[in-house]
């Protein structure tokens, strides 16, 4: 499963340096704006400790972790959604990733120059935010006015659209992001041709130093009291962001354990068995068969499978089984 999550801020602020740290990949992260303009992308393992105890237990040949897909987005500046800076290039990028992960700086250092020559976290967060909902509502907008001529001769699905695009419209228009609009799945999916940017999954993460740690408690309380509704995690180490990142997007983790490999396998939650088998081949949904699961830390500490099935913690389940985070899964097909 591919799906990545990018990398977004204003220029020098820190999104490439902690990108280089979360990829080992180089690309480039000089003191100016605009170096970034290509987005870079990386894959990155996905911290487990269960994966580390499965390939133990196992004794496997190769231990293969879970991947997300980062991806270096160019800084946005102020007027980037009327095509300022590199704006529509980057509005582009953003809208081909899965999640953003929004990086703010609150750090203070004179040979690290700010885009606006001051450091103002909430103000920075502004800025992106408001091109983002400008974008939005331009492509808000045109939909409306394509679907007016099949709203005037009665077309049940155009008016139940124009209705959802007129409840996210009033939300962008207020200046809020359009998550606001507390959108049920039914309603997501009707739209989801517009690929909105403000509905997207967002994380936030600051850029700190040892002498800015006061301001982070500040900056948290101030980000609550924003006029514009916003959700923050706060991450201090790139572990911990890397799951968060895989948390955002709605991912979880299943494993195959053996002699010759232990692998976690990446699945939308909620995912059926039939459904989850594919993240190994296409094939598992349409043959599927059975399957025989045990919970991992079930697996250890029975010890084998023989005494896991024996003790009733391996169970065999059919089509409808939702396969859970940490689940060790054999399918039969």
């Amino acid at each position: 499963m591919k799906l990545s999550i990018g990398i977004v801020g204003l220029p020098n602020v820190g999104k490439s340096t902690l990108f280089n740290a979360l990829t080992k990949k180089s690309v480039p992260a000089e003191n100016y704006p605009f170096c970034t303009i290509d987005p870079s992308v990386g894959i990155v393992p996905v911290p487990d400790e269960r994966l580390d105890k499965l390939n133990e237990f196992s004794k496997s040949l190769k231990c293969l972790p879970a991947v997300i897909e980062f991806v270096d987005i160019a800084g946005l500046v102020e007027g980037a959604s009327k095509g300022e800076g590199l704006g529509n290039k980057f509005l582009t990028n953003i809208k081909e990733v899965d999640a953003i992960l929004h990086m703010v700086r609150v750090f203070e250092d004179k040979d690290v120059i700010h885009v606006l020559d001051k450091v103002d976290p909430l103000k920075d967060i502004g800025i992106i935010n408001l091109e983002l909902v400008l974008s939005d509502m331009e492509s808000v907008s045109k939909r409306i006015a394509n679907l007016q001529k099949d709203v005037k001769r009665g077309d049940k699905e155009a008016i139940a659209e124009e209705i959802i695009l007129k409840k996210i419209e009033n939300i962008l228009e207020q200046g809020h992001l359009a998550s606001d609009a507390d959108l049920d799945l039914d309603e997501k999916f009707k739209i989801k041709s517009l690929n909105l940017l403000t509905l997207k999954p967002m994380l936030y993460a600051i850029n700190t130093s040892e002498a800015t740690e006061n301001v982070e408690l500040d900056f948290e309380k101030d980000l609550n009291a924003m006029s514009v509704k916003i959700d923050p995690v706060f991450e201090y180490g790139f572990d911990d962001l890397i799951k968060k990142s895989y948390e955002l997007l709605g991912l979880e983790t299943y494993f195959t354990t053996g002699p010759d490999e232990t692998r976690a396998w990446t699945i939308k939650a909620g995912s059926t068995a039939p459904v989850a088998g594919m993240a190994i081949h296409t094939d598992f949904k349409d043959k599927f068969i059975r399957a025989e699961v045990v919970f991992w830390q079930d697996l250890l500490d029975s010890g084998s499978y023989p005494n896991a099935r024996a003790s009733g913690k391996l169970a065999t389940v059919g089509k409808d089984y939702i396969v859970k985070d940490g689940d060790v899964v054999e399918f039969k097909i």
